[in-house]
């Protein structure tokens, strides 16, 4: 049985490095996937498929549906970990029902936590704008992709709340603060 859990947070919110810091720590027990990550490998091979993520990701869109959700999967059920952290998804109700689907139909994965990453609209600009990573760090992507992420926000909030599987986490805190609480969340769920 995979244990997956997911980290949501506005960009630059650290979800993507809390999660590796755990998962580092853990390497024997958790395996770490970033969505942005997985879909940025593709990209680097070059491949037609990268092609058509980097003409979404360079806009600061979404990748269509049914890219991200079988790169997802694919990376759950090749993870030789039975405890899975992805970050980064979902980012829409899309994804978000995509996903209610795919364990409905996979009942070897279980969806633990869904763990938000709270930080303000001025915190996450001022991170992703000084971390000039690549080009999709400029003022106006970032833009962009702060209102495709809060736009679907309540709705997952909502989702997750109700079936009693959502766990905010303050990411205006100090990276160690935020990763002992993260970490020991989900250790006490995978007891």
């Amino acid at each position: 049985m995979k244990k997956l859990f997911l980290i949501i947070g506005a960009p630059g919110s650290g979800k993507t490095t809390d999660a590796e810091i755990i998962a580092k720590k853990n390497s024997s027990l958790i395996a770490h996937y970033s969505t942005g990550e997985l879909l940025r490998e593709e990209v680097k091979k070059a491949t037609p498929l990268g092609s058509t993520i980097a003409s979404f990701i360079d806009n600061g869109k979404l990748v269509p549906i049914e890219i991200v959700m079988d790169t997802i999967v694919n990376a759950i059920k090749n993870s030789d970990k039975d405890v899975i952290i992805i970050d980064g998804f979902p980012r829409s109700v899309e994804q978000m029902e995509a996903l209610d689907e795919v364990l409905k139909k996979n009942p070897d994965i279980k969806l633990e936590s869904v763990i938000e990453v709270v930080v303000s609209e001025d915190t996450a600009k001022e991170r992703v704008l000084g971390r000039n990573r690549g080009a999709d760090d400029n003022i106006e992507v970032f833009n962009n992709r702060m209102k495709v992420y809060l736009e679907p926000l309540k709705d997952i909030e909502n989702f997750y709340e109700k079936l009693g599987i959502l766990k905010k986490i303050d990411g205006e805190r100090t990276i160690e603060e935020i990763v002992d609480e993260m970490e020991e969340y989900i250790k006490n769920k995978i007891k």
